[in-house]
């Protein structure tokens, strides 16, 4: 079945009840038993709610997993993951990371957990660290990365994990399940941040956990019910919403993303431009292979550093100033100064996050106009 018919479609009937089209937002804090420990269905809404219920069985079928779990944030779900893995246990995760997920693994360290952050786009890196030391319970990816849009093998990746009998969770934030689908190259467990590209409407923040197999999917349930980190109802119904047209706009953001990447690519005063669809990009044929298209997130290193980058986000028009992503319109984030200003300056210089790095999280504007904002911004 085509991706734009399944978004509509996939887990999504009509409401049995009133035949309403969309699922009902069910504001809904507890729920009538029939007798103690009898009910039908729902308890109590931190456990579960019919509106996030319709959510996750479609999270679930889209990723291809057992079924999916929504929280309160991308955070939230990450949480709960890392919450798995008591004191003693060992986590291999990639050195460029969502700075939010890097906080989340230094207080799993604080709780006896053994963190190794490394470069995951050299599968060197990856069989090596795999191989010393005591054993690895979870390689977790993000791929592309966030913010210098490295790419993972994931199926090289996940094919070492397995023969150190390690899970492996992967970030698929940044690509959506539209263009790359880890569970079905062998990951175990795939985590978004639905208030990027899943929602698609800056409007909303969620996140969510899918897992292969229902085992699993059961026990990150007893820590989503135990946390109670959930997401609400009317956040639910608009991921829903959002999920519908998720292709149309991920096609739109792919197709700008190109454009802009390109002339960026060629302006005199970038220095570099980071995007898995350039040729030149060292994960391109990795990417080519994973992925359907190389996404709407494009990073590039202004000249000059940070004073020049400065000049360039003033002068910006359509490329609004301001954290996250996968909106429907165009953002411009400083790294350095806002998502991983928590990140060590040291460490943030070692990676290449540097001053002059911008990410665009390029929006569906008509691209022609989102070049020539840009051209303009350079000029």
């Amino acid at each position: 079945m085509n991706w734009d018919t399944r978004l509509i479609h996939e887990g999504q009937t009509p409401d049995p009840l009133t035949g309403s089209v969309n699922p009902p937002v069910y504001l809904t804090s507890t729920y009538a038993q029939s007798a103690p420990g009898r009910a039908k269905g729902f308890v109590y809404s931190r456990t579960g709610n019919p509106t996030r219920a319709v959510l996750e069985r479609v999270l679930g079928k889209l990723e291809g997993g057992a079924g999916g779990l929504a929280f309160a944030s991308g955070l939230a779900a990450a949480s709960a993951l890392f919450m798995a893995y008591p004191s003693g246990a060992r986590i291999v995760a990639g050195d460029d990371l969502y700075a939010g997920t890097r906080r989340l693994l230094d207080v799993a360290e604080t709780h006896g957990v053994r963190v190794d952050l490394i470069d995951t786009s050299d599968l060197a890196n990856v069989r090596r660290a795999l191989a010393d030391g005591p054993a690895v319970d979870l390689l977790y990816l993000e791929t592309p990365t966030n913010p210098l849009l490295k790419v993972t093998d994931l199926k090289g990746a996940i094919a070492i994990a397995r023969k150190s009998k390690a899970r492996v969770a992967v970030d698929n934030t940044f690509a959506s399940p539209v263009l790359q689908r880890p569970l079905e190259l062998g990951a175990d467990i795939v985590l978004h941040s639905t208030t990027k590209y899943l929602g698609g409407h800056s409007d909303l923040i969620g996140g969510a956990l899918v897992c292969r197999d229902r085992r699993q999917l059961e026990r990150f349930r007893w820590y989503q019910n135990t946390q109670g980190g959930i997401l609400g109802p009317l956040e639910s119904f608009l991921v829903l919403r959002g999920i519908h047209t998720l292709g149309l706009r991920v096609r739109a953001h792919c197709q700008n993303a190109r454009k802009v990447a390109a002339f960026l690519a060629r302006h005199p005063k970038v220095v570099r431009t980071l995007y898995p669809g350039l040729p030149d990009h060292p994960g391109y044929r990795v990417a080519r292979r994973q992925m359907d298209d190389f996404g709407g997130m494009v990073s590039a290193e202004i000249r000059g550093g940070l004073p020049a980058a400065r000049r360039v986000l003033r002068r910006l028009k359509l490329f609004t100033l301001a954290e996250s992503l996968g909106g429907v319109e165009s953002l411009v984030n400083h790294p350095a100064l806002m998502t991983h200003r928590s990140v060590p300056a040291p460490v943030r210089e070692a990676q290449g996050i540097t001053g002059g790095l911008l990410r665009f999280s390029v929006g569906v504007e008509a691209a022609d106009d989102l070049v020539a904002d840009l051209e303009h911004a350079l000029g």
